[in-house]
């Protein structure tokens, strides 16, 4: 299970027209499943995420997390993350979780997330989804559990 990490002043998911899922301050993170990933991994994932330090202290030193700076996280499924692009130049997707198993661990890791962080936010899983955002930094990091 990996995520991409991206610090951003704002970011939303549009999906059909609408705004599906916004925040200011905060992560966009894109979450890839693999196969072999659990609820476990789920968890551990996001408990990574929520206390990873990637904003600023007033030494201006990476030292605070999300929840340290008020910032919030929008979560975005993609399983391109997931691709295998080590050979060729077109990626395979055997390393990628099979949909409807992603489906259901992505459901279990949006839970969580909003058990621990209320006021996450998140696309659609499968949907096909535009994303907006302003990278602060940028900074940027991947994360694998």
């Amino acid at each position: 299970m990996l995520a991409l990490l991206q610090r951003v002043n704002y970011a939303k998911v549009v999906i059909d027209g609408a705004v599906n899922g916004q925040i200011d301050k905060g992560i966009l993170a894109f979450i890839g499943f693999e196969k072999g990933d659990d609820e476990a991994m789920a968890k551990k994932l996001f408990d990574k995420m929520l206390k990873y330090r990637m904003f600023y202290d007033e030494n201006e030193k990476l030292n605070l997390n999300v929840e340290q700076v008020d910032g919030n996280i929008l979560l975005v499924s993609q399983f391109t993350l997931a691709a295998n692009t080590k050979a060729g130049n077109r990626p395979s997707f055997d390393p990628a979780l099979p949909p409807d198993e992603a489906l259901v661990l992505y459901e279990k890791f949006c839970k969580y997330a909003k058990e621990k962080l209320p006021k996450v936010q998140e696309g659609i899983f499968g949907a096909d989804m535009k994303v907006s955002l302003e990278n602060d930094g940028p900074v940027t990091f991947i994360l694998r559990v």
